[in-house]
């Protein structure tokens, strides 16, 4: 509406303004050839000359022409209303001063009319008066014309506007409220749900973002109801054991030494596995949750190899399996030896027991680049194509029967795997079923300690 009414007021403005000029024009033109019209002895106007001159006149202004001399005596009035009559009008006044004036006016009679009055000169002296009345009523309707039209088109614009405004409200508050639904029931712990992507808008890109935190969201709530079933069934099956052959001795009346210390054995043993099992989730709960200090000092990787295959040898003995280790450089880097040696010894352990009564592990030790690679190397069971991508998950076994036979828990390589991470390295395995697995260890030399 102020719209229009700005518009409203510009379009009068030059109509009027237009109207104004148009009119001194004519005022001008006519004031300029009436000159003709007057004699040069008195400085008197030949009416009839007059008259015959503003004939021509009288149907281009379509109003009224009255022309007074310098004594405001109406010499022509193309109305016949006033000739010979003095006439006092205020714009006649100014004129035969030397003013041009251009005034708007209003009467019951006449409506809104505009009156324009110009001097006649001749040799630099006022000799009468041309004074002109239009009417602006024609003017006024076609501005009102211009007004309707105006509201009747901001009416016609507001309701498109209103229309188009609820299409977009609509467009925009849809997804918008779908998405919200859907976080209401994500926050209720119902995972999984998604949101159908349309367009590639802000709104778009947000349920994009959604629908990628929600399959986040429901691989970890997996991922967990797995965990707490892997651990409730890892500590479990030792408890399990420890019950029966604890009950096994209370039915005992008076049983063997032998097979006391023999159950006993076997409870101890039970022991420890469960021990290890809660060690590993302990050390599994640090590492996730970044709690877990890297002690870094120098250290002598070639040194560290040799005794972590000691630490190993009587099991690979057991097996009759034979460990080779080439060092091909000596390096020194700065890590933290206890949790290095925890890495390794899980993976060199992995390799001799999945390694058949009478095979070889190899490791080898050497420099490339800026990184110590530790290579191991065996001609085991080996691991299928299918299963590769899923070793470091926890408690993944690729053998599950031979895992829990060996005392296995499925948490070595996941620890190993973040270990080697925070020392900022990498740790990559190759394998094919049944001709053996290698994995590389990979750590950096210049390794930024922050010491």
């Amino acid at each position: 509406m102020i719209i229009n009414i700005y518009v409203y007021r510009t379009i009068k403005e030059d109509y009027l303004r237009d109207k104004e000029m148009n009119l001194l024009t004519q005022a001008n033109m006519i004031a300029t050839r009436t000159t003709e019209a007057i004699y040069e002895s008195n400085h008197q106007f030949d009416q009839f000359a007059l008259k015959e001159m503003m004939q021509s006149f009288d149907a281009q202004i379509q109003g009224r022409i009255l022309i007074a001399d310098e004594n405001r005596i109406i010499v022509y009035d193309s109305f016949h209303e006033f000739n010979n009559k003095k006439l006092e009008h205020p714009n006649i006044i100014r004129s035969i001063k030397g003013e041009t004036v251009v005034r708007e006016y209003h009467s019951e009679q006449y409506g809104r009319t505009m009156y324009t009055s110009v001097p006649i000169t001749r040799q630099s002296h006022v000799v009468g008066v041309v004074f002109l009345s239009v009417s602006l009523e024609h003017v006024y309707d076609r501005i009102a014309n211009v007004s309707n039209r105006l509201i009747v088109m901001s009416f016609l614009g507001l309701g498109m506007i209103t229309v188009i405004s609820i299409l977009f409200a609509n467009l925009i508050t849809k997804p918008i409220k779908r998405l919200t639904e859907t976080m209401q029931k994500t926050a209720q712990g119902k995972f999984g749900g998604r949101i159908p992507i349309k367009g590639n808008d802000e709104i778009s890109q947000l349920g994009v973002a959604y629908n990628l935190m929600s399959t986040k969201l429901s691989q970890i709530d997996k991922q967990r109801r797995d965990f707490v079933a892997n651990v409730s069934h890892e500590l479990k099956t030792p408890l399990t054991s420890m019950k029966l052959l604890s009950e096994s001795l209370l039915m005992q009346e008076g049983g063997d030494i032998a097979i006391y210390r023999e159950f006993l054995s076997d409870i101890d043993t039970e022991i420890d596995r469960l021990n290890k099992i809660i060690e590993s989730l302990l050390m599994l709960v640090d590492l996730n949750e970044d709690k877990l200090t890297i002690e870094y000092e120098i250290t002598y990787v070639n040194y560290l190899v040799e005794k972590v295959t000691q630490s190993i040898k009587p099991l690979a003995e057991q097996k009759k399996i034979k460990i080779i280790i080439n060092q091909w450089h000596k390096i020194q880097i700065y890590l933290d030896q206890g949790k290095i040696h925890q890495a390794l010894t899980n993976i060199i352990y992995n390799a001799v027991k999945y390694t058949e009564d009478g095979g070889k592990v190899v490791i080898t030790l050497y420099r490339e680049g800026n990184r110590a690679i530790i290579k191991i190397a065996d001609n085991g069971i080996g691991i299928s194509e299918e299963e590769l991508p899923y070793i470091f998950e926890r408690f993944y076994r690729v053998d599950s029967a031979r895992s829990r036979k060996t005392g296995g828990s499925g948490l070595g390589l996941s620890i190993s795997e973040q270990i080697i991470h925070l020392h900022q390295g990498t740790i990559e395995v190759e394998s094919k079923e049944h001709k053996g697995t290698t994995v590389y260890v990979k750590l950096p030399i210049d390794l930024k300690t922050g010491l």
